[in-house]
């Protein structure tokens, strides 16, 4: 048994009752977080869907990552797509009283991944050319739509505390969440997710480039980091 199974008391529901399906390990996670008013929001996500806030602010985060040891549940690491770059961009949304995460987009610089992703999830898998270097406590990130719109390229490293969110806080309300929502045509679906809970630090971060969002302020308010984290995917289901 991985060892994420050990403790669950930390999760808002429990786990579902079918086996997961996929795993995958997240690294060096840049969580870059922008409150803004839910009237911008609303209205991009599904008329199904409530748009979650907190403390009456909705919220943005925009999260460079690379995905390393994917697997199918029962077999090996899937061979030539096992490793590649991830960005992605969230809000946060409730479906009868169950929190979770909308995403607007999901790039990634494996056209497996892309393609696998669309097909199976219906989330809005684009591709991009994207880069990743770093140099010990410093990372650099870039990612550029293959279709020439949008862009990220963003400097990043890690604060020297690493804490756990506490309930109640801001960063606990953006980080611990176990589900996803998703549209395949009219037909709402949620995928639910399992992880330790969340281990982070704070972050300095240097944006260079961000059209990812058009009506974004400019330097994130708040930043998260954490270094490692496996996840474990569980098959989409109509709600």
């Amino acid at each position: 048994m991985y060892k994420e199974f050990k403790e669950l008391e930390h999760r808002p529901y429990a786990l579902p009752s079918s086996p997961w399906v996929l795993t995958q390990v997240w690294r060096d996670l840049l969580f870059m977080h922008y409150p803004l008013s839910p009237d911008l929001i609303k209205s991009y996500i599904p008329r199904r869907l409530e748009l979650d806030t907190f403390q009456n602010e909705a919220w943005i985060s925009i999260i460079p990552f690379r995905i390393t040891n994917m697997r199918a549940r029962g077999l090996p690491p899937i061979p030539f797509i096992n490793s590649y770059l991830e960005l992605n961009v969230r809000t946060y949304a409730i479906y009868k009283g169950i929190p979770g995460i909308y995403f607007f987009s999901l790039d990634a610089d494996h056209p497996l991944a892309v393609l696998g992703g669309r097909t199976v999830t219906g989330l809005p898998y684009k591709q991009a050319t994207m880069s990743y270097q770093k140099n010990g406590k410093d990372i650099e990130f870039a990612s550029h739509r293959i279709d020439g719109s949008e862009k990220l390229k963003v400097s990043y490293r890690t604060g020297p505390i690493l804490f756990e969110p506490l309930p109640g806080s801001i960063d606990h309300w953006l980080l611990e969440r176990y589900c996803m929502y998703s549209c395949r045509g009219d037909v709402l679906l949620r995928g639910d997710i399992h992880h330790d809970k969340w281990k982070v630090t704070t972050a300095e971060s240097s944006t260079k480039t961000n059209t990812m969002v058009s009506f974004l302020p400019g330097e994130p308010p708040l930043l998260h980091y954490s270094s490692r984290r496996r996840f474990f995917v569980y098959p989409l289901k109509k709600v």
